[in-house]
């Protein structure tokens, strides 16, 4: 009789449950590695990759169970249950970037002024040999992100650029960016301050520049985010300009007053 039930036990869901469930630590372990440093960015990407069809593999033996639990009887149910839960689990962030790749534009670099964005020469020698080649966009991908993100643009503030740079590293720190560049040049009207930013839970990294123009009383800041891996950016680039800009507006008007000029 327990020869039987051995028999008849669902052999797919059993390795459903368990493929799913590796696939979960793995992403896990993964995650924490890439955190830690441990495990460099396009390796990371790679798990992810193998986490990624990992689950799909579980999700076809799943429906291969499906057959056997339910038009069969075989046992097995739990386990597919199981393996069908966590592979979703998993799955979930990856149907999100999936959306996001397929409703946000095919960029990898924006920047508030597409004709002259702000240079990232520091960054361009740390960037990894691996990564996105560091160049300027072109017209037509200026043109694309023109008509995606329209409210992509640069700032005017009623602030001196000392405060404005001041405000501009402050807030940099407190977001955990690591600046790797501030210095202005000698005698020049422009400085530009790069920082290495961090996606959240991933630490997935992307470069940005911030370029504050001196105009006197006045300071003008152009942003610019480039994505190191990846032939999307997901809109990650945009947010990243729009959330800093806009919380850089708060902080420069929290400057005795000040408050954003008109564009």
């Amino acid at each position: 009789m327990n020869a039987y039930i051995e028999e008849r036990r669902s052999a797919a869901s059993w390795w459903c449950r368990r493929i799913a469930t590796f696939a979960f630590f793995l992403a896990l372990v993964a995650i924490a590695a890439h955190w830690l440093g441990f495990l460099e960015t396009r390796a990371f990407l790679n798990v992810l990759a193998l986490v990624f069809g990992l689950c799909l593999f579980a999700l076809l033996l799943a429906v291969s169970a499906f057959q056997r639990v339910w038009y069969r009887g075989d046992r097995g149910g739990a386990d597919l249950v199981v393996g069908l839960l966590v592979a979703a689990l998993v799955l979930a962030p990856f149907s999100v970037a999936s959306y996001l790749a397929a409703t946000r534009p095919a960029l990898v670099d924006i920047s508030t002024d597409t004709d002259d964005p702000p240079a990232m020469m520091r960054l361009a020698d740390a960037r990894p040999s691996d990564a996105n080649p560091l160049i300027r966009p072109g017209p037509e991908a200026a043109a694309i992100q023109t008509d995606a993100y329209p409210s992509i643009t640069g700032r005017r503030y009623s602030a001196a650029a000392e405060p404005t740079t001041g405000a501009i590293e402050a807030l940099m720190e407190e977001w955990g960016w690591d600046v790797v560049s501030g210095a202005p040049a000698a005698n020049s009207v422009e400085s530009v301050i790069e920082a290495v930013a961090r996606l959240p839970v991933l630490a997935i990294p992307y470069d940005v520049a911030v370029r504050v123009t001196d105009e006197g009383d006045d300071s003008y800041v152009d942003m610019r985010s480039s994505a190191r891996y990846g032939s999307r950016d997901l809109g990650v680039n945009a947010y990243l300009i729009e959330s800093f800009l806009t919380e850089l507006d708060k902080r420069v008007a929290a400057l005795a007053g000040v408050t954003p000029l008109p564009q």
